[in-house]
């Protein structure tokens, strides 16, 4: 069986909301409406004993009805006369003796009353219950120039308790009517106050029933509560996810037209290499040497792209834990020279490299430099010259080639763009993206921009925070932090 609490959590939210708003009226009127009783009751009693106290009974009247040289009653018990008030009055003298002298009603006398009759307190007052189980209200006390003789007047508490039961009753009636409406106005709130929650809640079954991440709940724009802020994060992560399929999609469908021509190449090579298998027919040594080294190629190709594309399938945000290093900028920038002027023998490439230090990953690092340079050699004239210089953390790479054209700079780093004059040339698309992921990691800048100084030629800058010298106590080969 399970226990309350879990019931109650069980609940839906409007359910409970109503039911915690009752239960905190519930618990607020029945606080107050039990402070109002015992006020009322307080003030009650009070009235009942500033009317015993303001009917005290002076020597005459008492000797009226006792005799004060044998302290005898003077009145048959049968004759008392009525008090207008509604009081019964005893003489008490100090040997424990009494006698009705008003009233009807003989009510118990206490040690209380005894005490004052014998001289030990001035006054006395109490509850009694009398023969007939009525409730009384007693004032005992002692008359000026008497001694050995003490009044108590006694009224019962009727009139108080009949007051504070019909005030129970109106208590009792308007508490619950606060509750009951408390419960009725705790449903509407939460109703009123979880209808965006609901929208909410309709978004999200739809998105996830139909996959569409085109659905916006509306919200006011100078709306700042809870619930305006979780719609603005709903929209938010459904518009982030919106375009991150869009960029999926996209990118598979890149992939898909990139990897088709290699891969109908390579099945056109080695179709034609199994076919004169199968035929007998030898193909030319030149012409067979030819499509191996097509089939190589294309194999080559297959192989940087498969690579770039798993490089571009790591999170974009943030820099991978355990993989970044401090590294010698000048030191990756100069590998990767010596690759360069291994691709383009021909070329003139001009280095000036100072030193400067960063923290990146190692390998994506100097693949960014490589990538760079790749395009530099690749859209350089024939015996052109490329100009790298790395000063303050500034990577910058001059060709002379034919530039790209104002209206494709905006492109250029987006994934599988490649400009309509260098369609015929090998690569994917992709180098330059990566070079922009990369250096958006380390926490840098990377531009493509046309050459300022007149010339023909592309101007490449990459900019990353670091410093000069490496950090004290920092080994740039175990990777330190910086």
């Amino acid at each position: 069986m399970r226990s309350p609490v879990r019931r109650v959590r069980a609940l839906p939210i409007r359910a409970r909301l109503s039911l915690l708003v009752a239960a905190a009226v519930a618990f607020a009127v029945a606080a107050a409406a039990v402070a109002c009783w015992f006020v009322v009751k307080s003030v009650l009693v009070s009235s009942l004993d500033e009317a015993l106290k303001a009917n005290r009974m002076d020597v005459q009247q008492v000797s009226k009805y006792l005799d004060l040289r044998t302290f005898q009653c003077a009145h048959d018990p049968g004759t008392h006369e009525q008090n207008p008030y509604g009081s019964s009055v005893q003489l008490v003298d100090r040997t424990g003796g009494s006698c009705l002298v008003i009233g009807t009603e003989e009510v118990p006398l206490t040690d209380a009353d005894h005490a004052v009759a014998e001289g030990e307190s001035s006054s006395a007052l109490h509850d009694a219950t009398g023969s007939d189980g009525t409730q009384y209200r007693v004032f005992t006390y002692t008359v000026s120039d008497l001694r050995g003789v003490a009044v108590s007047a006694a009224r019962p508490l009727s009139e108080v308790n009949s007051s504070l039961s019909n005030l129970a009753l109106v208590l009792v009636f308007v508490a619950g009517a606060g509750v009951v409406g408390a419960g009725a106005a705790g449903l509407w709130v939460a109703r009123a106050g979880l209808r965006p929650v609901d929208e909410l809640t309709r978004a999200v079954e739809h998105v996830a029933r139909t996959e569409d991440l085109t659905v916006r709940i509306p919200v006011e724009d100078d709306s700042e509560d809870e619930i305006a802020r979780l719609s603005r994060s709903f929209n938010s992560m459904t518009s982030s996810l919106a375009s991150s399929r869009d960029l999926q999609q996209q990118l598979i469908a890149d992939a898909g037209h990139e990897l088709r021509t290699p891969l109908t190449s390579l099945r056109t090579n080695i179709e034609l290499l199994t076919r004169s298998e199968e035929t007998g027919r030898p193909i030319p040594e030149a012409d067979r040497k030819a499509l191996l080294a097509s089939v190589k190629a294309q194999m080559t190709e297959l192989a940087a792209l498969i690579g770039d594309l798993q490089e571009l399938s790591r999170p974009d945000t943030g820099q991978h834990a355990g993989r970044t290093r401090i590294l010698a900028w000048h030191d990756v920038v100069e590998s990767a020279l010596r690759r360069a002027r291994l691709r383009g023998p021909e070329l003139t490439i001009t280095a000036d490299v100072r030193p400067w230090y960063v923290r990146a990953e190692p390998a994506a690092l100097e693949r960014a430099v490589v990538n760079i340079l790749d395009n530099a050699v690749k859209f350089s004239p024939d015996s052109g010259t490329v100009d790298v210089c790395l000063a303050d953390g500034v990577l910058t790479v001059r060709d002379h080639g034919p530039g790209i054209p104002a209206d494709e700079l905006p492109h250029v780093f987006d994934r599988f763009w490649r400009s309509p004059s260098a369609r015929a040339l090998p690569g994917s698309g992709l180098g330059l993206s990566i070079v922009a992921r990369t250096v958006q990691q380390a926490g840098g800048t990377v531009s493509l921009t046309r050459a300022e100084d007149g010339g023909d030629g592309t101007v490449a800058t990459v900019r990353l925070p670091g410093a000069p010298v490496p950090p004290p106590e920092v080994d740039t080969v175990d990777g330190g932090q910086w």
